[in-house]
């Protein structure tokens, strides 16, 4: 099964692109068919189908801010086939399944995607890049596309802001929807090679 985001090949029966993390089937909240993810409507029962990423999270182009971007596209040509040193930042809901199974896909959009923008905004915060967006989570880098000596104390940094950040918005979440938040981040540093980097911002 092609994945639509990335077209990376996947075997069949899985659920999400091994690549890119992208839902690989829409599953209709009407009667719980899977779809395949260009559906607009599902195939047994005509019920429309909510959308699995909005499209701001589709490409780091269009969540990367101006400033950011335009620093890395006139340094890419400068970046690409070099080693470098980075920080690699993951971050994600914990145990998002269980949290957002049951619910409407419109509410369970509600509720993630504010968890989505405070943790892009810690990171954009010092100046590292979201090089994916994974459903319930993102990778980010520091050091590249954008070189910092500091790379891995921005990181560190950045991990502080966004569970501060999810942290007020979690108490928000608590008294509006009766739900716990909590987010996980993890950090790891070594050196990588920038083969290329798109128009859109996306890193390989």
């Amino acid at each position: 099964m092609q994945c639509p985001r990335c077209q990376h090949e996947n075997p069949d029966g899985m659920k999400f692109c091994g690549q890119c993390g992208a839902p690989l089937t829409s599953v209709c909240p009407s009667c719980g068919a899977a779809n395949p993810p260009g559906n607009k409507f599902c195939g047994q029962c005509a019920a429309p189908l909510a959308r699995g990423i909005e499209p701001r999270f589709d490409s780091p182009e269009s969540y990367t801010p101006k400033h950011l971007a335009e620093k890395i596209l006139t340094s890419r040509s400068a970046l690409e086939g070099e080693r470098k040193q980075v920080t690699v930042l993951f971050a994600d809901l914990k145990g998002s399944m269980e949290l957002l199974a049951d619910r409407d896909p419109e509410e369970a959009r509600k509720l993630l995607d504010p968890v989505l923008e405070r943790m892009m905004e810690a990171v954009h915060y010092y100046e590292g890049t979201v090089n994916q967006v994974m459903g319930d989570g993102i990778m980010a880098l520091f050091g590249a596309p954008l070189a910092h000596e500091d790379h891995a104390v921005r990181a560190c940094y950045a991990a502080l802001r966004m569970q501060e950040l999810v942290k007020r918005y979690a108490e928000e979440a608590r008294h509006g929807h009766g739900v716990n938040l909590q987010i996980r981040v993890g950090l790891n540093s070594g050196e990588v090679v920038v083969r290329a980097i798109g128009s859109d911002l996306h890193m390989d």
